[in-house]
């Protein structure tokens, strides 16, 4: 048995934290929910953790590969609630696109970090499969599947990015974006903007959601014109017919 006086030293340590790359991701994410980007240090994370910012760098090589990891953490959280529409390419893409939307609403801070990153990782690695499967479904080829997996995918991270870096800005400043379009534009001359005079009571009541999903259709109206095949497999144009762009 350990001795008094072995027995009180260990009383007086502070647990053992235990540490993987996942914890310290979750640990990350939650620090970027709370406080934002910019408190997303090592030496902020390792207080968070109570540990040494020495100890972090054993399962995490430098800050890049925390926001890699960042990143493919917003990845799988997108694939918890994602499930591919079986011959309904079209389906899934607007699905998947607009899941990637909702998980960088939820996490702002951390999405600005992340959207534009390629993870290289598990999570990202299955959404590119479900996505490249989608066009194979439409009839692309290869080459096409390839290209329009880039025009989709980036579509989709560089709105969620957009969508999320505003709503990390000031209030007050959100606010006063949000009121130019019931104030500023409504109170133009229309002898000097008579197209935005004829449209400005509609562009009052356009939301960011309604505007997304209007340019999801567009992107998906676009990507049918190209394969040539309608949301469902078999319908639209022969089978088998690529739409590869010339």
């Amino acid at each position: 048995m350990a001795s008094d006086d072995t027995a009180a030293r260990g009383r007086g340590r502070p647990p053992k934290v235990l540490l993987d790359a996942p914890i310290i991701v979750d640990a990350a994410l939650a620090l970027c929910d709370e406080h934002g980007a910019e408190a997303l240090t090592v030496r902020k994370l390792a207080a968070r953790l109570g540990v040494d910012p020495s100890a972090l760098y054993r399962h995490v090589a430098d800050k890049d590969e925390l926001h890699l990891l960042l990143a493919d953490r917003l990845f799988a959280e997108v694939l918890e609630s994602f499930e591919p529409t079986p011959g309904d390419w079209r389906a899934t893409l607007r699905d998947l696109a607009v899941g990637s939307r909702d998980t960088a609403l939820r996490h702002p801070a951390a999405a600005v970090v992340a959207t534009y990153r390629t993870t290289r990782r598990p999570a990202e690695m299955r959404i590119v499969e479900h996505i490249l499967t989608a066009f194979a479904e439409a009839g692309c080829d290869p080459e096409q599947s390839a290209l329009l997996h880039r025009v989709y995918g980036d579509f989709t991270l560089a709105w969620s990015g957009m969508d999320a870096a505003f709503a990390t800005l000031d209030p007050a400043a959100q606010a006063g974006d949000e009121a130019a379009w019931t104030r500023d534009y409504v109170a133009v001359d229309p002898s000097s903007h008579p197209a935005i005079a004829r449209t400005s009571a509609h562009m009052a009541t356009m939301t960011g959601e309604r505007v997304f999903r209007a340019a999801l259709e567009v992107l998906l109206d676009g990507l049918e014109a190209r394969t040539g095949r309608t949301g469902r497999t078999g319908q639209g144009g022969p089978a088998g017919r690529s739409g590869r762009p010339g």
